[in-house]
Formats: structure tokens, C-alpha cells, sequence
């Protein structure tokens, strides 16, 4: 209450009159907007992070169903919760991380291995003609395979296509808490895999609060030998660039490596034709000798523009 009045004071102090002396803005502001001091506006806000994509949720049509669901997944999370009591009981972090060492953060091998991801393509969705999918070999490794096509659909809507993308599920505590990775100890993205000679992007999504960084990502685009050798690839993370909604970023900076959201994994070369990328693991390690904290130079943007000009 005392900030209301305090701000009808600053108002009749402004000398906000009409031309009979009145106060006909006053009058009229508060009524219309009570206590708030500013307007809403629909030019940039996005209500939806997934930009009306489908999430792959269960959707419930009766009451009935939509209890039988809440039931289910409560004791998902109730499971969730207990696990996150042991870890804090626990309490048994890593002191030290040795140089060299790889700590494995993905690992193929069995079918559970595939639950953490989620698989994708420009078809999913009406976009375009590609087609993919992720399963253990007949080796036991990861295999992403699939046929990739850029061929742009007929409709008026689209106008590029040809993409897709294997993703981590997004790292949620109990009770659908958003969470982190921390990979702030690490300095080195480290992957064992085997390609067919395609150009591969490596995502980090770094997903923010705002919707403004609800499409963050890092990304570095991978080349693969092809052939029947495996490749054991080393990436800084120093050397990630920065991008939103697919547009490389004038102004970068370093990767935060202490909020990454998801990892994944793009292919969207317009090379049409079969592809297929057999993954060992996916982990980090860390090098003391590397300091770089970004290979991309720090541009400095005048901040008088307009967007849009």
C-alpha cells in the first residue's frame, strides 16, 4: 500500500494535468491497470519452449485417464526422490580428477542405454522427408542411422529441410525440477565413434531461464574419417561456438559449463542419402595444460540498434 501512494505522489508531482486542470491520465491509467507500472507486449515473448512442437507426452482425454497417469507418474517421482536422499547421505563427490582419465557420461551397449535419448527428424514433424533412428548393433555399440533427405515439402511453409538429431533427455530432479549438468571440472569433450565420412554438429544446449535463451546451444562441427576404423575424437570445449535457432552468434563467448541442459548430436550436411554414425561412449576428461576459456574472438557490438534493421 505504501508503494501505491508513494507512486501517486511521483504522479502529481510529474504534474500529469489535462488541459482543465484534471488528472485525466491518472484517472484513467489507474483504473485500467490497478498497481501495475507496465504493460504487457506479444512482439518476441514465446509461451512454449518446445515452439508448438510435439513433446511425446501422454495426453489424457478423461478424468479417469488423467488420474491413472498422475498416479503413475507420482510414483516415478516418489522413486526419483528416495535415490536423491541416498546421493545426499551419501555425500560422496570427486575430490580430484586425474589428467587423462575419460569419465564416461553415455555408454551403449544395452538396450537401457537407449532411454536417455530422444530421436528425431525433419519428417516427425511434417518438415520434410528424412528419416532416422538409434539402436545397438549387432557389435553392441550405438548406432544413429538413418536416410537423410533435403527435399523441401510442397506447402508454402517451409523453405529449408533435411535434418536429423539425436538428443538427451532433459536432466530433471523429482517432482519435475529442472537440473544441470556440471561439467565445469572438465576441459575436453571426449567420444570414441566410427562414421562414414559425413560432417556431424556436436550440441551442447545450455538452455536458459528466459525465453529468449530457451534455443542456446554450443556446437562444433565434427568430421569422421568413414571407413571400417574407429576414431577416438578430443574436442576443447573452448572451441564450441555459439548459436541460437540455427544463426552462429556475433557476440560468443565461453560455454558455461556449469548448466548444460542437453547433448546431442545433428546431422543436416543437404549430402542426401544414407548415413550412419556407431557411437562407443560420450564422456569428458581433464587437461591441466589448457587454459583456453574460448577460441572465437569477443566481438564488441554497439548496442544502439534496432532488431530487425
Amino acid at each position: 500500500m505504501q508503494r501505491v501512494k508513494l507512486f501517486t505522489v511521483v504522479l502529481f508531482r510529474n504534474q500529469w494535468k489535462g488541459s482543465f486542470g484534471a488528472y485525466p491520465v491518472l484517472t484513467n491509467w489507474t483504473r485500467r491497470r490497478g498497481v501495475h507500472t507496465s504493460c504487457t507486449t506479444h512482439e518476441f515473448h514465446e509461451y512454449d519452449k518446445r515452439s508448438g512442437y510435439d513433446t511425446g507426452l501422454e495426453i489424457a482425454d478423461t478424468r479417469t485417464e488423467r488420474i491413472r497417469l498422475g498416479l503413475k507418474q507420482l510414483k516415478k517421482e516418489i522413486k526419483l526422490w528416495k535415490k536423491e536422499i541416498q546421493e545426499v547421505l551419501i555425500s560422496d563427490p570427486i575430490f580430484e580428477y586425474r589428467a587423462g582419465e575419460v569419465d564416461v557420461f553415455w555408454k551403449f551397449g544395452e538396450e537401457s542405454s537407449l532411454d536417455h535419448w530422444i530421436v528425431t527428424s525433419d519428417s516427425d514433424h511434417a518438415e520434410g522427408f528424412s528419416k532416422c533412428d538409434l539402436k545397438i548393433s549387432h557389435q553392441g555399440y550405438g548406432l544413429f542411422h538413418g536416410d537423410l533427405c533435403s527435399r523441401v515439402p510442397k506447402d508454402g511453409r517451409i523453405q529449408n529441410s533435411g535434418y536429423c538429431n539425436m538428443i538427451t533427455k532433459r536432466v530433471m530432479k523429482s517432482f519435475q525440477r529442472d537440473s544441470f549438468l556440471d561439467w565445469s571440472p572438465y576441459t575436453h569433450l571426449n567420444l570414441r565413434l566410427r562414421g562414414d565420412g559425413r560432417s556431424y554438429l556436436i550440441n551442447i544446449h545450455v538452455s536458459g531461464q528466459f525465453d529468449i535463451m530457451w534455443n542456446d546451444v554450443f556446437t562444433f562441427v565434427l568430421y569422421t574419417r568413414g571407413g571400417p576404423y574407429w576414431q577416438t575424437t578430443r574436442i576443447p570445449f573452448s572451441k564450441f561456438f555459439f548459436a541460437s535457432k540455427g544463426r552462429i552468434q556475433d557476440k560468443q563467448a565461453p560455454l558455461p559449463l556449469y548448466r548444460i541442459t542437453n547433448f546431442g548430436i545433428t546431422v543436416s550436411d543437404k549430402a542426401d542419402g544414407p548415413f550412419q554414425l556407431e557411437i562407443d561412449y560420450i564422456g569428458a576428461d581433464f587437461d591441466p595444460t589448457h587454459h583456453e576459456e574460448t577460441a572465437y574472438e569477443m566481438y564488441e557490438i554497439k548496442q544502439n540498434f534496432i532488431i530487425g534493421t
